[in-house]
């Protein structure tokens, strides 16, 4: 069996993928062995087009997608002794070569003819993935020396790969005109409480992901720890790693305690934000405001000043 997903040039979808899943369905109902050719670009492993024996087969079926161009063409160069049947297609130009070259076309749409459910539809069911959010940053050069972004980024997102999850890269920056971005915090918020975990280096990727009910797997990226240690700790967050400690065996342990016990935590923690049981630099804002007297300075806690003047100092 071949598709898209089996030329060097050609992709590989989620819809294509799908597809292929049930029409081995169907074959494996039927007791018929077949073989899947993979791109090396999508699978390294193969078996590839390039690898595999065109005389070891009977037939060929190609498995979604248009059925169009030149990679189409040479299948029908390469497997000429095979009975070739395209499923699940959609027929461009039905006088193609890439097209008259199938013995059958089951297509799912054609000029002329009934359109057909595509064969993803009916692919046999998967399992929930976790959704995970990850909102990273590059910059806060003010950190100096101390910056450890780059690593973090790189060392989180090279792990978060070979996680089985669905990966939502998000933005905590807000843009009324790009479509990416959310223009509100109403917006971002909506997406954050949808998620099952948000991994993140951003102190506001920590602190909207509780605010939203949702577990975040923070990391510091700040050699020695600075505002997002600092705000775990002020929220009473535990699910948080330093730059120094940053390894997959930490990262898996939050992890596992995130998508375990950490749904409630965070909606503990939910809770007391909107409960207002934790105090915040607001609540003194007020007092900040107020008039002060005469000779009062920052820190003197409202007490007259006791630095002497520079003419108080000559005399």
């Amino acid at each position: 069996m071949a598709g898209w997903f089996s030329f060097l040039h050609g992709e590989a979808t989620a819809g294509d993928v799908l597809a292929l899943h049930r029409v081995e369905e169907v074959l494996r109902r039927a007791g018929l062995g077949y073989d899947v050719v993979w791109s090396p670009g999508f699978r390294a492993g193969g078996p590839h087009l390039a690898d595999v024996d065109p005389g070891a087969y009977s037939h060929l079926v190609f498995v979604c997608g248009p059925v169009h161009g030149p990679q189409v063409e040479e299948l029908h160069r390469r497997f000429a002794h095979c009975v070739r049947v395209a499923v699940g297609t959609s027929v461009i130009d039905p006088g193609s070569p890439a097209v008259t070259g199938f013995h059958r076309v089951l297509a799912r749409d054609a000029a002329g003819g009934e359109p057909t459910q595509d064969l993803a539809a009916r692919a046999p069911g998967l399992p929930a993935r976790p959704v995970v959010g990850v909102i990273l940053t590059r910059g806060q050069h003010e950190y100096g020396p101390r910056r450890r972004h780059d690593e973090v980024a790189a060392a989180v997102t090279r792990w978060l790969a070979g996680k089985d999850c669905a990966r939502l890269e998000l933005e905590t920056r807000l843009d009324a005109h790009d479509w990416r971005l959310s223009a509100t915090p109403a917006q971002l918020e909506s997406v954050l409480a949808r998620l099952d975990l948000v991994v993140t280096d951003r102190l506001h990727g920590l602190v909207l992901a509780l605010r939203a009910g949702t577990p975040a797997l923070a990391v510091d990226p700040v050699a020695g720890g600075a505002k997002v240690t600092a705000q775990a700790r002020a929220c009473g967050w535990p699910a948080l790693v330093a730059a120094e400690r940053l390894d997959a065996r930490q990262l898996e342990h939050w992890w596992r305690w995130c998508l375990t016990g950490g749904r409630g935590s965070a909606r503990r923690i939910r809770a007391a934000f909107r409960a207002g049981t934790a105090p915040d630099g607001a609540d003194r804002l007020v007092e900040a405001l107020a008039p002060h007297p005469a000779g009062w300075l920052p820190g003197s806690r409202g007490t007259r000043s006791s630095v002497r003047s520079p003419r108080e100092e000559r005399q």
